[in-house]
C-alpha cells in the first residue's frame, strides 16, 4: 500500500499555500528542520506547535483594564489626531471611549489614510492588543485586532502563540496553519473506541483543530484531552516502527544455537572475581535468547563499572561453543584498545583465539589478524567501525557486540549484524536510562538491567566546592599524590567549541605544571591520537600521576590505581555526564574521591545537579532526575545521535503515555502483524502521517 490520497493535502510542497513564495518557503524549510534536499511541507504547520496562548476573552471595559494586560474592547470612535507634516516620529492617534472611560490607539507611520477607514469617527470597533500607559493615559499601540460590530465572531478570542524565527510574524503564520487545518481530511480511526472513551480523547482532527484553534485556554494546555491524544498518537507510531523493524528484520532470521559449557566455564576460572547476581541474570538472558529461533536483539545497560564487558565476553564465550564469531565494536580506539587489553588475558587462558583491529595498525599486522578471522582461527575481534569494512571477512560471524548503544541508531545496528548470516545482536551502555527513555530509544529490543557493582568496589567520596579555594585543593592534591595517588582533573566546554574547551584545559594543565612539573599531562580532542595514547600510556603505568583532561576521558578509560576525580567547573555538566567522569575512578580496591569544583552564582538547576550527585551513586536514580531537570532531548545526546526527537509530545509532560503506546503497539502488532484490513490500514496511515513508514516495506518483505 502506498500512502493514502487522503493524506495529499498534507504531503503537498509549501508553494502550493496561498502566500507562500520561495524565499518564504525557504525559511519555513530551515525552521522546520527539514533533512537536506528536502522542502518542508504543509504537514510541518500542523506539526508545529503552539506553546501558550493569548486570552482575548476579559472584555471589563476601559476603566477595568491594567497596565501590560491583552483586553478586547467594544469602542466609539470619536477623533483622529493625525501627524503633523514632516514629523514621521510622532504617531497618529485615535481617540475612543465606551461606558467606563477613554483610551487612544496608537499608529506609528500610519501614512495614507487606512487608519481613518479601519477606525471611522461615529461608529462602532472591537479592538483587541496590550493596555499600556502614556501621561498616565491609557493606550493599545498598534492594536492586534479592529473588527467591525457585526464581525464579532471573526476575532478569535483564545489565539495560539508559536515559537517562531527571524523573518516570520506570527499573523502570518498562523494564516498559513489555518489554511492547511481547512485541508486536513478526517483520518481513519486507528485507538481503539474504549481507550478514546475511557481517557476523553477527541478524534486525530478534532484534536488538531483544538490544538491550533483553541475554544478556551483550557483546550491550549499540554494536559488538555486533544493535545494528550497527539502525543500519544506520536508515541504509537514510534513504538510501531521499532516494533515492525524488530519483528520483520530481527526475528525470523536467527539461528538456535547450542552450547557445550566447556568454553564459559574455562573463562568463568580466568576472571579474577566472581560474576554477580546480576551478571549471571544477563547471561542467562542472553543464553535464552541464543538458543532461541529468534535472532537476538539485546540491550544490557549496567551504571558505571557494573561488568557489562564481562557479561559481553560470556556471551562470546557462548557463541565460541556454538561454532561461531564474535565481533566487539567500540565507539572509539582508546575503548577499543582497553576491551582488547582487558580481554585478552582471559581469553589466552581459556583458549580463545582474539585479534584487535583498529586504523592504526601497522599492515603486517593487520593481514595477519584479518586472516586468522576469515579462517575462524580467531574467535572474537575487537575494534571501532572498522571491524564492518568490506576488507574485513569473518569465517563465521554469529554474535555482533555494539559498546555505548546510544552512538547508533536502528538502521546502523541493522547494517552491522549484516556482516554474518543471522548474527545475534548485543548492544551495551553505560548511561543508566530511565524505561520511558528505554522504550522511546530502544523500544526495539529486549533489554537485561546490571544494578550491582562487583564486589570490592569501594564507595566514592563526593564533595562540592567552590573554585575559590583552589589553592587549598592543589595543596591537598600534593599531599595525597606524595601518598602515592594518581588523579584526573576534568576542565569543561567552556563555550559551544572544541577550540575554547582546549584553551581551557591546557589553561590548567600550564598552572598545574607549575606545581607539579612532569608529574601532569594533557589529553584533549585536538590532539593526535599517537599523542593521547602517549599520554594515557603514561598515566596508565603511573609514571604521570595528574591526567588533566577534557570529557575525551568520559568513556573508556579505566586506570585502577587513579583514585582521585577533580571535575572543574561542574556546574556546567549534566548529571549523567557527572556520573559518567566519576565512574572513572573507585575502580580498584582502595577508596577513591570525586571533588566537584563550581563557580558562583550556581542557579537553582545547578545546585540541584550537584546536590543530586553528592548524596547518590546509583545512576538509575540520577538518570530519573536527569531527566526531571533537563528533559529526555538532552540526556542521550539526541541531537548528536540523530535519536528521535517530538514535535508533539513533551515528555516531560506525556511520559506517562509511552507505556500505553508501547503495549498498544505490541497488541495491535500480535493481533495484525501484517497491518492489513481497516484497522492495519488505519495504523499505516499514523505511520505516515509521523513519516514512519520506512518501517512499512519490512512488514511486506517479511
Amino acid at each position: 500500500m502506498s500512502r493514502p490520497p487522503a493524506l495529499d493535502p498534507l504531503f503537498r510542497s509549501l508553494h502550493s499555500i496561498k502566500g507562500v513564495g520561495p524565499q518564504l518557503s525557504a525559511l519555513l524549510t530551515r525552521f522546520f528542520g527539514a533533512p537536506d534536499g528536502q522542502e518542508a511541507i504543509a504537514l510541518d504547520l500542523l506539526m508545529h506547535m503552539p506553546t501558550g496562548i493569548v486570552d482575548r476573552r476579559r472584555m471589563d471595559g476601559i476603566a477595568g483594564t491594567f497596565h501590560n494586560q491583552v483586553a478586547t474592547l467594544k469602542l466609539h470612535i470619536d477623533r483622529h489626531l493625525p501627524p503633523p507634516r514632516g514629523r514621521p516620529g510622532v504617531p497618529h492617534r485615535v481617540f475612543a471611549h465606551d461606558e467606563t472611560g477613554e483610551i487612544q490607539l496608537v499608529y506609528f507611520r500610519a501614512q495614507g489614510g487606512w487608519v481613518e477607514k479601519l477606525l471611522p469617527v461615529g461608529e462602532v470597533r472591537y479592538v483587541s492588543g496590550t493596555i499600556g500607559l502614556f501621561n498616565g493615559e491609557k493606550q493599545i499601540t498598534h492594536p492586534d485586532y479592529v473588527v467591525e460590530a457585526d464581525k464579532f465572531d471573526q476575532m478569535p478570542l483564545v489565539e495560539p502563540v508559536y515559537p517562531l524565527t527571524q523573518g516570520l510574524s506570527s499573523r502570518a503564520l498562523i494564516k498559513l496553519v489555518r489554511q492547511v487545518l481547512g485541508t486536513l481530511p478526517e483520518l481513519p480511526e486507528w485507538i481503539p473506541p474504549e481507550t478514546l472513551a475511557h481517557f476523553r480523547w477527541p478524534s486525530f482532527h478534532k484534536a488538531m483543530h483544538l490544538a491550533h484553534e483553541p475554544e478556551t485556554p483550557d483546550d491550549a494546555q499540554l494536559w488538555s484531552p486533544a493535545r494528550m491524544r497527539l502525543a500519544y498518537d506520536e508515541y504509537l507510531a514510534g513504538q510501531l516502527a521499532l516494533l515492525i523493524v524488530r519483528s520483520q528484520l530481527v526475528a525470523p532470521r536467527g539461528v538456535a544455537r547450542t552450547f557445550t559449557g566447556e568454553i564459559t566455564a574455562a573463562v568463568e576460572a580466568a576472571l579474577p572475581y566472581t560474576l554477580t547476581e546480576g551478571q549471571r541474570l544477563a547471561v542467562e538472558d542472553i543464553r535464552r535468547d541464543l538458543a532461541a529461533p529468534e535472532r537476538m536483539s539485546r540491550l544490557v545497560q549496567g551504571d558505571v563499572g557494573a561488568g557489562k564487558t564481562v557479561v559481553a565476553l560470556m556471551a562470546m564465550a557462548a557463541v565460541a561453543e556454538s561454532g561461531g564469531q564474535s565481533a566487539m565494536m567500540a565507539p572509539t580506539e582508546l575503548l577499543a584498545t582497553q576491551h582488547y587489553r582487558s580481554l585478552a588475558p582471559i581469553c589466552v587462558k581459556a583458549g580463545l583465539g582474539i585479534e584487535l583491529l583498529t586504523g592504526k595498525m601497522p599492515a603486517g599486522d593487520r593481514r595477519a589478524a584479518l586472516e586468522r578471522l576469515r579462517t575462524g582461527e580467531s574467535v572474537i575481534a575487537v575494534g571501532t567501525h572498522a571491524l564492518f569494512q568490506s576488507g574485513v571477512e569473518f569465517h563465521n560471524l554469529a554474535l555482533t557486540v555494539v559498546d555505548e548503544q546510544h552512538r547508533f541508531g536502528v538502521h546502523q545496528r541493522l547494517a552491522l549484524s549484516e556482516k554474518g548470516q543471522h548474527a545475534d545482536l548485543l548492544v551495551m551502555t553505560a548511561t543508566p536510562i530511565p524505561r520511558t527513555l528505554v522504550l522511546t530509544h530502544f523500544g526495539d529490543m529486549a533489554v537485561s538491567i546490571l544494578r550491582e557493582k562487583p564486589r570490592g568496589r569501594q564507595p566514592i567520596d563526593t564533595a562540592v566546592l567552590s573554585i575559590s579555594e583552589y589553592g587549598r585543593v592543589v595543596a591537598r592534591l600534593q599531599a595525597r599524590i606524595a601518598e602515592g595517588a594518581q588523579a584526573f582533573w576534568v576542565c569543561p566546554l567552556v563555550e559551544e567549541t572544541e577550540h575554547l574547551e582546549v584553551v581551557a584545559a591546557e589553561d590548567r594543565f600550564a598552572e598545574l605544571k607549575k606545581v607539579f612539573g612532569e608529574q601532569v599531562v594533557l589529553i584533549h580532542g585536538k590532539m593526535s591520537a599517537a599523542a593521547k595514547a602517549e599520554a594515557m600510556e603514561r598515566f596508565a603505568r603511573n609514571d604521570a600521576k595528574i591526567l588533566v583532561a577534557t570529557t575525551v576521558i568520559e568513556v573508556g578509560v579505566d586506570v585502577p590505581n587513579a583514585t582521585i576525580m577533580i571535575i572543574e567547573h561542574a556546574e556546567r555538566f549534566g548529571l549523567a555526564q557527572l556520573h559518567q567522569l566519576r565512574g572513572r575512578v573507585g575502580r580498584g580496591s582502595q577508596r577513591s574521591a570525586c571533588l566537584l569544583l563550581y563557580k558562583e552564582p550556581l542557579s537553582e538547576t545547578a545546585r540541584a545537579r550537584l546536590d543530586t550527585i553528592k548524596r547518590t551513586e546509583d545512576g538509575f536514580e540520577i538518570a530519573e532526575k536527569d531527566l526531571e531537570l533537563r528533559g529526555q532531548g538532552d540526556l542521550l545526546g539526541t541531537r548528536q545521535s540523530g535519536m528521535p526527537g517530538y514535535r508533539l509530545a513533551v515528555p516531560d509532560v506525556h511520559r506517562h503515555l509511552l507505556e500505553y503506546a508501547h503495549a498498544d503497539a505490541k497488541d495491535a502488532l500480535a493481533r495484525n502483524p501484517g497491518l492489513t484490513g481497516p484497522d492495519g490500514e488505519a495504523l499505516r496511515t499514523l505511520l505516515y502521517l509521523f513519516r514512519k513508514d520506512l518501517a512499512l516495506p519490512l512488514i511486506r518483505a517479511g
